[in-house]
Order: C-alpha cells, then structure tokens, then sequence
C-alpha cells in the first residue's frame, strides 16, 4: 500500500492511499506523473524514477539511524559516543524547528538559513571525520546520511518544506494497525476497495469532519450527481469545502 498526502502547508490536507502490487519505485513514478514540486521520502532509492520534483529527504529517519547505534550499556559519566552526537545534532535541528513552527514560509526559510545552515555544516563536517565499521550500526547510520546529503538540505529551499515526512508516518499508521487485524486482502480489487475507503476517511478525519456523517453525506447527495460527465460537481463534495465543512465539521 503506497501513501501520498499533501504538506503542511497553507492547503486543505489531503490523503490518499494506492495498491500496487510491487514496492517498485515505477509504482511512484505513475502515480506523480503530472507532479511537480517538493516531495519528502524516506531514502528508499526507487523515488529516484520521480521526474521532475526536488525530493527531500527525512531527517527523522537519520535520527532513528542513530539512536539504533547507541550502545545498550554504557558506563556512568562516560563521555558521549558518536552515535549519540549524532543523534543531538539531529535534536538540535528539531529544536529549532519547533520555534519556528508558527512563522510564515518566507520567515521560516530566513530563519532556518541562520540557525539551521551552521549546524547542518558542523554536523557534515563531523560526519566527515569518522571512521565507522563497515556493516556496523553506527556504519550504517552515517552511510544513509553521507548518501541522502544532498536530499537533506533541500528543505532549506522553500519554508513550507518540512524537516521530515513524519505526517506521512502518521497517516500510514491507521492502515497498518488495521492490517494487524484482518491480516490480508484477499484479492486486489479488495486491497483497491481499501486504498479507496481510507482516503475518504483519513481525508476526512484530517480536515476535522465527523466521518460517520460525512460518508451519510456522500451517500445522500452523490447518487443524484452527474459526476461523471461534469466532474467539477464533485468539489462541493471535497471535505474542505464550505459546504461540507459545515454540514459535516466535528
């Protein structure tokens, strides 16, 4: 199950949920053909097969790479490892991020130019004098950031860009608790019928309706709709318009 979504940004949140029957990165290609703008991944490398987007990479996952690389013991008041000095600068960054969370992009962008632009050099420059194990965790941690560097840093470019794609995390998250539960899809009509009946409720939830009466409300009003030959219709049905957003808000 692939998951798009929209950024934080100044528009209304969209989710949307896809079945393929591969995690091949053509599968990304497709579905973002007539894409174009910033779009935040994990490194998994078959995003590279997206054309025409600068990607951003997430700074969260380099953290987790980290922390994963602190040793289980330690003795009292040793001095930190690399893995945790790596795992500061991470905290740094995200730190910063939180003061500027309620700036505009524009100020945002100033701001993480003279706070965030130094510590990004001294975390490379740092990165640059280790000599991990090879296949070690710590080894691991700073091969994924050496190799993603160039992603790292193009949050810097815009300041609706975020720092990591944990929103994306969360929204999968619904989809794999409820996995746990039904195990699998049986065909892959059903595992389209899910991909479908997620993004109309995680869309919804999202937007703060109230998705029992939101789906009422598509129930109710869409049968008597002409939206396949005039799917403009359709956006008085969206959860971010005027419409349902007062019929249907929480």
């Amino acid at each position: 199950m692939w998951l798009y979504r929209s950024g934080q940004d100044d528009g209304a949140p969209i989710i949307l949920y896809d079945y393929q029957p591969s995690r091949g990165g053509k599968n990304a290609a497709d579905y973002l053909k007539d894409f174009h703008g910033y779009l935040h991944t994990d490194g998994y490398a078959g995003y590279e097969k997206v054309e025409d987007v600068t990607r951003c990479c997430c700074w969260a996952h380099v953290r987790r790479y980290f922390v994963e690389a602190i040793p289980d013991k330690k003795t009292k008041d040793a001095p930190l490892t690399n893995a945790e000095i790596g795992r500061d600068y991470c905290n740094h960054l995200f730190e910063i991020e939180k003061d500027l969370a309620d700036l505009s992009p524009d100020e945002r962008k100033a701001e993480r130019h003279r706070l965030e632009k130094p510590v990004l050099e001294a975390f490379w420059s740092w990165l640059n004098t280790l000599t991990p194990l090879k296949g070690s965790r710590l080894g691991k941690a700073v091969t994924y950031a050496l190799n993603q560097k160039s992603y790292l840093e193009n949050y810097l470019l815009d300041g609706r860009c975020s720092i990591s794609n944990n929103i994306a995390e969360s929204s999968i998250r619904p989809f794999t608790v409820g996995r746990k539960n039904w195990l699998f899809s049986d065909t892959p009509k059903g595992a389209d019928a899910s991909a479908i009946v997620y993004s109309i409720v995680e869309t919804a939830k999202a937007n703060n309706l109230n998705v029992y009466t939101y789906l009422n409300y598509l129930l109710l009003y869409m049968p008597d709709m002409d939206y396949r030959n005039y799917p403009e219709v359709m956006e008085d049905m969206m959860p971010w318009s005027a419409r349902v957003q007062h019929e249907c808000r929480r």
